[in-house]
């Protein structure tokens, strides 16, 4: 998992507010989620054949049960593929993490086919990235307040931020050539403002769950 055939080109701080263009084929466990008439309204990540995470917020399947909409806890939820997904050059899983202490010092990047501006009426049709620092709890509730909770890890600050329609896509870092998912993009700023940092489920605290909901079904 996590080693993707085409490798991505990350040029280093820009936005997806304020994005650069994703090497096609790159990131290939983002998913997006859409509706019948092809609407995009949330992304996700391939973790294995049968299985896509995303956020609980986005509505779909297997939602955590204890989700909750007011203090945006536990916002995780898996999909499970009707078809198992076709691995291919292009079509592969992300590993999940299960520790984040090891990626404070790394660059992560995130992914979606979210808004570039908070007040574009449409979304970009090419996948967009953006390299993010992770920031410690702490250094978020500078932020957020009490807002933060250890079931969240916040991102950016720096120039870029996740926007809507990004919802339940990846925040990913990059250990030992491998990327493990280490956040699901959840809350953040109503502007997608790039001096805040946005808001992502922390993966190493719900993985647990995560790992049960598969295993049962």
């Amino acid at each position: 998992c996590g080693i993707p055939t085409i490798q991505p080109i990350i040029s280093g701080y820009a936005r997806i507010v304020n994005g650069e263009e994703a090497v096609p084929g790159s990131w290939p466990w983002q998913v997006s989620l859409q509706e019948k008439s092809g609407w995009h309204f949330c992304g996700g990540s391939l973790v294995s054949e049968h299985w896509v995470v995303t956020a609980a917020h986005c509505g779909v399947v297997f939602t955590h049960p204890e989700w909750d909409p007011v203090s945006i806890n536990n916002d995780i939820a898996l999909i499970k593929l009707a078809v198992p997904a076709e691995f291919t050059s292009t079509v592969a899983p992300v590993c999940l993490t299960d520790v984040v202490e090891q990626f404070l010092a790394v660059l992560c990047v995130t992914s979606g086919w979210g808004k570039t501006r908070y007040n574009a009426f449409t979304t970009p049709s090419k996948l967009q990235q953006t390299a993010l620092p992770l920031l410690s709890n702490e250094q978020c509730q500078v932020y957020w307040g009490s807002n933060i909770s250890e079931l969240m890890i916040c991102a950016g600050a720096a120039g870029s931020s996740s926007c809507m329609g990004d919802s339940g896509g990846p925040l990913v870092c990059q250990k030992d050539g491998a990327w493990h998912l280490v956040g699901i993009v959840s809350w953040g700023s109503s502007r997608c403002s790039t001096t805040t940092p946005a808001v992502y489920a922390r993966v190493s605290c719900l993985r647990a769950w995560a790992d049960q909901i598969m295993a049962e079904n």
